[in-house]
C-alpha cells in the first residue's frame, strides 16, 4: 500500500513546498523567448491554474511580458505586462483574458476523477518531454494524484519511482539512473493510453 508523501511538515526527498516552488517556475528561462517558448510558457500556467496549483501574480505578469515581447498580440496581453506592483492583484483576471482571447484556455474535465487523471497524463507529458525533472514529475503524481485515486495499477510504477528517487542516496542507485526509469514509466503510461484511445 502506497502512503501520501508529507506534504505540511517532517522530511521527504522532494519537499512539497521546494517541488511546488521549483515547479512554478519550470517554464525555460532564455535570454530571448521565442514564440514557442512563450506559447508553452502560457499554455503551461493555464494548466497549472486549471489543476488548481498556485501561480503567483508577478509569474503571471513576465509571462504576459514574455509573449509581448515575442510577437503574440492580443486587447489584455499589453495591459497584463505593463501591470506595476500595486497592480498585480489585477494579473489573474488579465491572464485570464489574454488566454480567452490567444485560444488558450484550459479546462480540466469537470468530473474530479477524470481531472485528476487529465493531470497525470499532463505531469507524465511534461517528464517526457524534458519540461519537468523526473524527481519533480514523479513526486507531484505521487502527492497529488495516485493518492487521491487509491493508488491505481496504472500509476504504480511511477509512484515507485518517486519513492525510488526519494530515497536514492539510501538505496544506492545512481540518481541519473532512477531518473532514467521514471522517464521510461512515463512513457509507458502515456503509450498505454495512446493504446486504448486507438482501440476505442
Amino acid at each position: 500500500m502506497f502512503l501520501k508523501p508529507q506534504v505540511i511538515e517532517g522530511h521527504t526527498g522532494i519537499a512539497a513546498c521546494d517541488m511546488r516552488a521549483s515547479f512554478s517556475q519550470m517554464p525555460i528561462e532564455k535570454a530571448v523567448m521565442t514564440r514557442d517558448d512563450a506559447l508553452k510558457q502560457l499554455s503551461h500556467i493555464a494548466h497549472e491554474q486549471a489543476f488548481e496549483m498556485h501561480v503567483g501574480s508577478d509569474r503571471l505578469i513576465q509571462a504576459g511580458l514574455d509573449a509581448l515581447t515575442a510577437g503574440f498580440e492580443s486587447p489584455s496581453l499589453a495591459m497584463l505586462a505593463g501591470l506595476l506592483r500595486s497592480e498585480e492583484p489585477e494579473a489573474p483576471a488579465l491572464f485570464g483574458q489574454v488566454l480567452d482571447e490567444l485560444g488558450l484556455a484550459f479546462h480540466p474535465p469537470a468530473d474530479p476523477v477524470a481531472a485528476k487523471w487529465a493531470m497525470a497524463y499532463w505531469v507524465a507529458g511534461l517528464i517526457v518531454d524534458g519540461s519537468l525533472s523526473p524527481a519533480q514529475g514523479t513526486y507531484l503524481l505521487w502527492a497529488e494524484v495516485a493518492y487521491d485515486l487509491g493508488c491505481p495499477e496504472e500509476l504504480k510504477q511511477l509512484v515507485r519511482c518517486a519513492h525510488n528517487l526519494e530515497c536514492w542516496e539510501e538505496r544506492k542507485v545512481p540518481h541519473g539512473e532512477l531518473s532514467r526509469e521514471a522517464v521510461e514509466a512515463a512513457k509507458q503510461f502515456l503509450s498505454k493510453r495512446s493504446a486504448a484511445e486507438a482501440a476505442d
